[in-house]
């Protein structure tokens, strides 16, 4: 009796559907900006675990049936840690489930997306990687910055503010160049060291900067200075995550080409259109 029973459950496991998990770039925010892919998915979605940095607008696009799953880093508060959000998805995929999984921005850029594809793949879980649009190329948009331009910059770099062991140790060289854009992520804790090591690789004082707070989103603040005075403009508005930082001489165009706030009635009171002549 015992080995029929076995024989039950062995066949019962065999035809458990595989589930699948699907890697979904939820956009810097604004919910216009999801792929119809992306939004297509979280409508047919059985579980969603998603990120702290996922806007209202995306989440309301969940279906009204799937269970949701908060899996958020914030600085110093880890709801859940990396090993446990990769066993996680794991065993929600094990359970036959339809699994997206919703991260800001794209996956693949400072997203930790890799990191849980490597997981999935060593355990068989089959994936699929849906790109979102990049915090850099959807904040900078929205700002009126553009991150290349003929006339100021033929290159463009992405880093991250702090590195997996929490350490600050850049290529402050290679950032420190002129004709190109630099796009710092989770920056704002450390503006002030940021702002003093470019200027002491070589780039001027004066060196056009910016740092945008909830970029493509209704309460989207934008700071402009130079690197001698923006940490300091910044603290003054006080300003909070997430924050992203371009520096570059692309930001002098952002009194031109601002068209997200470029309504004087909805302009934020912070801005500093003159900060780059003080």
């Amino acid at each position: 009796m015992n080995a029929f029973v076995d024989m039950n459950a062995l066949l019962a496991r065999c035809h458990t559907p595989q589930g699948r998990v699907f890697l979904v770039g939820a956009g810097p925010g604004d919910a216009d900006l999801l792929t119809l892919r992306a939004a297509r998915l979280l409508a047919e979605a059985d579980v969603v675990v998603y990120d702290h940095l996922v806007g209202p607008g995306v989440l309301a696009l969940i279906g009204a049936d799937a269970e949701r799953i908060y899996a958020g880093k914030e600085r110093a508060n880890h709801s859940m840690g990396q090993p446990d959000i990769n066993a996680l998805l794991v065993r929600l995929a094990r359970q036959g489930r339809r699994v997206v999984r919703l991260k800001g921005g794209d996956p693949f850029v400072f997203g930790r997306g890799g990191e849980e594809l490597q997981a999935l793949a060593a355990e068989g879980v089959p994936f699929e990687v849906v790109p979102g649009i990049t915090a850099a190329c959807g904040v900078s948009a929205y700002a009126g910055i553009p991150l290349t331009h003929r006339d100021f910059a033929q290159s463009c770099l992405f880093v991250t503010g702090h590195l997996k062991d929490h350490s600050f140790d850049l290529d402050w060289a290679a950032l420190a160049r002129p004709r190109q854009t630099v796009v710092i992520y989770m920056s704002l804790t450390g503006l002030a060291t940021i702002c003093a090591k470019l200027v002491e690789q070589g780039l001027a004082a004066d060196w056009p900067a910016a740092v945008v707070a909830q970029g493509t989103l209704a309460s989207q603040r934008v700071v402009t200075a130079t690197l001698a005075t923006l940490a300091a403009a910044v603290e003054r508005e006080g300003l909070s995550s997430p924050c992203l930082t371009i520096v570059g001489e692309v930001v002098r165009l952002r009194d031109e080409l601002r068209w997200f706030d470029q309504d004087a009635a909805a302009a934020p009171a912070h801005a500093l259109p003159n900060a780059l002549e003080a």
